[in-house]
């Protein structure tokens, strides 16, 4: 692993070099002059006739009107902008000027309506996220066709994009150079886990329920590590059984849990008992790890008080009380439905929770303070022992890759599989769009179903099979008042205007997925537009026909309406970057802006 003693100043900084700066700020430009434009807080204003085809050649303006950015772009459904990164150029007093994202955001600020508090700590998420895109550069690059045919975690260390939406998605902040080497997923570096031991009279643990403390801890650590740990409680003269073992990100510990928490390990109410002995892998969330040790054991969710895509990414002592409870009502669900089991539908189950309560933090912290989600984690299943043979699994995420050359995955996939393109994604919308369709018209209870949060399970030849859903107590809901939840349960229950429900079907999953995969295989030749939506038409038509019971909530929230409200995100980020959504109202947060067209009104039964 790489740490401040083995990295020399510059050697750590050797992916910052002018050419990849230069190409950085390019590609975060181009993002940026797209998706704030779907956001409708720029409007380019077409020039002449194009002598580019087949794209459009536009123009936007600074706040002051002085400088000029220039560019190519074609327009694809759901007001998506692919704009050619070559093409653009910045242009002041009759000069062209060399492409600055720093520049580009403070030239613009009153657009994004970037308050003078805001304004600086984004500026510094951009350059974070330029930063990383260096990096990323800089590693020896590997193709779309290549990394189709790669391994589960291959595929993970190599997106380079992040989430599709956000501008200033690889912020991060609080990571040193040296810890981003360390700690990022696309470094791929190996991560092994510091242990502590939180006392039982200030920790709370709760798991599923065919799993205990014990249970998990023999299968999560080995009986040597156990003595081992043991040992160092007893040389403290401490009893390891009156205490829960608490799995903490390395730069947790360093950074907050040794400072922060100073008074918590000088009374011995926690221990630290150092590194565990299995090497894990960060995965794109960043504070998530896969055990590359051994795969079949749970992924490990810890704490991680950087900022990072407006939330600092820890972890709710209190608030994870629920979490096992969640997923196995969740779990019994899918498994009782005959629908949700024949569409292959699995969901990894977050089975167990840890949380400490530091009491002068409680005692003095707000409701959702930084401070109350410190020291906690969770384990949550692999994926690794659902497979059958032949089988192999892939983020979601990969689906909108692009390699250096602009090679696709999603088209690399398709053209291995033998499929023509249209039936390759319709195996696809069955496994993801089946699911989450039944799950909202017959339970009222819908997902956050990006690409980070969806694992697929394709078969030998990269066809999609069926789908995985994880990240499930903190972004699923329930938003039927009358719907009958168990008291452990209750907190999933969300009280969402009646306009707003089929928003969660419109915005996560067609703005914030679809109109990207839509623009890669349309911009590449690989399928056209209508052939695109009529596929999902197809797959929204077919689950209809199958749920006559359904029909009326199938026309209160149509899926064929003309249009739909537009929900910002990087609108969200824009106003506050700290906590971009109340997690107990998260549609009290959002940021509607006009309507987009739908793209499947044409298809209309």
């Amino acid at each position: 692993m790489t740490s401040p003693a083995s990295l020399s100043p510059r050697d750590a900084v050797s992916h910052l070099t002018p050419e990849r700066w230069d190409l950085a700020n390019r590609l975060l430009i181009r993002k940026a002059l797209a998706e704030f434009t779907h956001e409708r807080l720029l409007t380019p204003a077409p020039l002449t006739a194009s002598e580019h085809p087949p794209g459009g050649r536009y123009a936007v303006r600074s706040d002051d009107g002085t400088t000029e950015y220039r560019f190519t772009a074609r327009q694809f459904a759901l007001d998506h902008w692919q704009i050619d990164s070559g093409s653009i150029t910045r242009h002041r007093d009759g000069d062209q000027l060399p492409l600055d994202a720093l520049a580009f955001i403070t030239e613009l600020r009153g657009s994004l309506r970037l308050g003078e508090e805001i304004l600086p700590v984004y500026l510094e998420e951009i350059s974070s996220t330029l930063a990383s895109t260096a990096f990323k550069l800089a590693r020896t690059p590997v193709s779309a066709d290549r990394l189709a045919r790669s391994g589960f975690q291959e595929i993970e260390a190599g997106m380079t994009e992040g989430h599709p939406c956000f501008v200033a998605n690889n912020g991060r902040l609080g990571f040193d150079v040296a810890e981003y080497r360390a700690y990022a997923p696309e470094a791929g570096a190996p991560v092994r886990l510091i242990w502590v031991a939180a006392h039982r009279d200030h920790a709370t643990f709760t798991a599923s329920a065919d799993l205990g403390y014990d249970k998990l801890l023999l299968s999560e650590l080995s009986a040597q590590t156990l003595r081992r740990f043991s040992a160092a409680m007893h040389e403290e003269g401490l009893d390891l059984e009156d205490y829960f073992l608490i799995p903490v990100h390395p730069w947790q510990w360093w950074n907050k849990l040794s400072v922060t928490f100073a008074a918590e390990v000088a009374h011995r109410n926690l221990v630290c008992l150092g590194h565990g002995d299995d090497e894990h892998l960060a995965q794109q969330s960043i504070r998530t790890f896969f055990n590359g040790t051994s795969p079949g054991k749970h992924y490990v969710k810890t704490a991680l008080s950087v900022l990072n895509m407006g939330f600092l990414r820890g972890l709710s002592a209190e608030y994870m009380k629920a979490t096992p409870a969640i997923n196995d009502w969740l779990a019994r669900l899918i498994d009782e439905d005959e629908v949700l089991r024949e569409s292959g539908l699995a969901v990894l189950r977050e089975c167990a929770a840890v949380g400490y309560h530091p009491a002068p933090y409680e005692a003095a912290a707000p409701k959702g303070s930084p401070y109350l989600k410190m020291l906690a984690a969770l384990w949550r299943e692999s994926p690794v022992p659902l497979l059958a043979p032949g089988e192999r699994l892939a983020t979601m995420a990969a689906l909108l890759h692009t390699d250096a050359e602009g090679g696709s995955l999603a088209t690399s996939l398709i053209e291995r599989s033998g499929l023509d393109a249209v039936t390759w994604l319709r195996r696809y919308l069955d496994t993801y769009l089946t699911p989450l369709l039944h799950c909202f018209y017959e339970y009222d209870l819908v997902f956050m179903p990006h690409g980070e949060n969806v694992i697929l399970v394709l078969d030998e030849d990269g066809v999609p099979k069926r789908a995985i859903f994880k990240d499930i107590a903190e972004e699923i809901a329930v938003m039927n008042p009358e719907a009958q939840l168990p008291p452990e349960v209750e907190r999933i229950r969300a009280d969402v205007p009646e306009e707003m429900k089929i928003l969660s079907l419109f915005t996560d999953v067609f703005d914030c997925f679809l109109r990207f995969l839509n623009g890669i295989l349309a911009g590449n030749g690989t399928l056209d537009e209508d052939s695109f939506w009529s596929a999902v038409a197809d797959c929204v038509r077919d689950y209809q026909k199958s749920a006559p019971h359904l029909a009326e909530r199938f026309e209160r929230y149509d899926l064929f309406a003309g249009s739909f409200a537009l929900s910002c995100l990087n609108r969200l980020q824009l106003r506050n970057n700290q906590q971009m959504v109340d997690l107990q109202d998260p549609a009290g947060a959002l940021q509607l802006v006009g309507e987009l067209d739908n793209p499947l009104a044409r298809f209309a039964p």
